[in-house]
């Protein structure tokens, strides 16, 4: 098809279609960055949507879908490489993956690199992890470090390389990492029901066999006060990662880059105070209200800002704990490092 006066090439407007047809979330927030910035992202996010659809499927037998998962970054550069078996919601963006492809090898080589190589990394762990639950806490960091830590090192040095922010940003891949965990584990703890009646299980075996027998059991009534015992812990575990969220953003220099930064992480910290000490996790759905997510994306846009609302959520918490909760005082701990950080005048930025 012709595209008629227009900035953007054909294959680009195409790829913003599917980026707004795909994400709720971030499409508005990835479409404000600036510049050539925003084609990467938008491209680096169609690529790990169409590795996940590939990942979620689960009409593709295991022996198609591992070696498929490995080799997955190699398909970037075969441009008619596509995928028609899938029956996924979003397998658009697999069935047109030859348009997404082209446009990432018209995108510049630093760019390139690190979404292949981020690609190749997500792959090999995604496959990992089909033939295995998550049992440790450290093998629980350890999936979401492939599946969300590693696209928070890939978007840092994206926005690096883009020149748009300093070096380290890009370099520093623990404090990018963590960005990923706390949103991941924000989102397994909240759609626990949610997973549990689509047959997957993300909640680490380490901390719930603790309360239950079989994960399935935390969402039976006569088990809801362990059930909410069991989620206290898992927000507690979350929150550790709320300090270095804070120093990544505090070295954030771009005005778009911040805020891309920075309301998905506020969303979390107020999705995570509506869960925390909450039956309602285990009978349907937790959602913060519309309006004060509104406020919040409208609100986060500096670091000073973003400190002062997470310190009102993690103040919300602790007026909750329950002093007969088994993880009240790790929880206390955790609030007060988090409450050092975000007083003005704390010794940070």
């Amino acid at each position: 098809p012709l595209c008629p006066q227009d900035s953007l090439g054909c294959g680009l407007r195409t790829c913003y279609r599917y980026l707004n047809q795909t994400s709720r979330s971030f499409a508005a927030v990835i479409q404000a960055l600036d510049g050539e910035l925003r084609h990467a992202v938008c491209i680096f996010y169609l690529v790990l949507r169409a590795l996940d659809t590939v990942e979620d499927d689960m009409s593709i037998p295991l022996d198609v879908k591992v070696p498929m998962l490995h080799e997955f970054h190699s398909h970037l550069y075969q441009p008619d490489w596509k995928y028609t078996e899938s029956k996924e919601k979003d397998r658009q963006v697999l069935e047109d993956f030859p348009t997404i492809s082209m446009e990432f090898r018209n995108l510049s080589k630093v760019y390139q690199d690190v979404i292949s190589d981020i690609c190749h990394k997500m792959g090999v762990g995604m496959a990992e992890f089909l033939e295995k639950k998550v049992d440790s806490q450290r093998e629980w960091d350890k999936y979401c470090h492939y599946v969300a830590g590693l696209v928070g090192i890939g978007l840092s040095r994206l926005f690096s390389a883009s020149e748009l922010e300093d070096s380290i940003v890009g370099q520093d891949t623990d404090l990018a990492n963590s960005m990923g965990l706390f949103l991941q584990k924000t989102n397994i703890i909240r759609d626990y029901l949610e997973d549990q009646l689509e047959g997957r299980e993300f909640w680490p075996r380490e901390v719930w066999s603790r309360y239950a027998k079989k994960l399935s059991d935390l969402a039976k009534p006569e088990n809801i006060d362990v059930a909410v015992q069991c989620l206290n812990e898992l927000i507690t575990n979350a929150l550790h990662h709320v300090p270095d969220v804070l120093t990544y953003l505090s070295r954030l220099k771009n005005q778009s880059v911040f805020n891309f930064c920075a309301i998905p992480q506020v969303m979390a910290i107020a999705t995570l105070a509506a869960c925390y000490n909450n039956q309602q996790v285990f009978k349907g759905v937790v959602k913060i209200r519309k309006g004060q997510a509104v406020t919040l994306m409208m609100d986060a846009t500096n670091i000073q800002a973003v400190k002062a609302i997470m310190y009102q959520y993690v103040e919300e918490i602790y007026q909750k704990i329950p002093s007969t909760d088994p993880s009240c005082n790790k929880t206390q701990q955790v609030i007060a490092s988090i409450r050092a950080m975000s007083l003005p005048g704390s010794p940070m930025a």
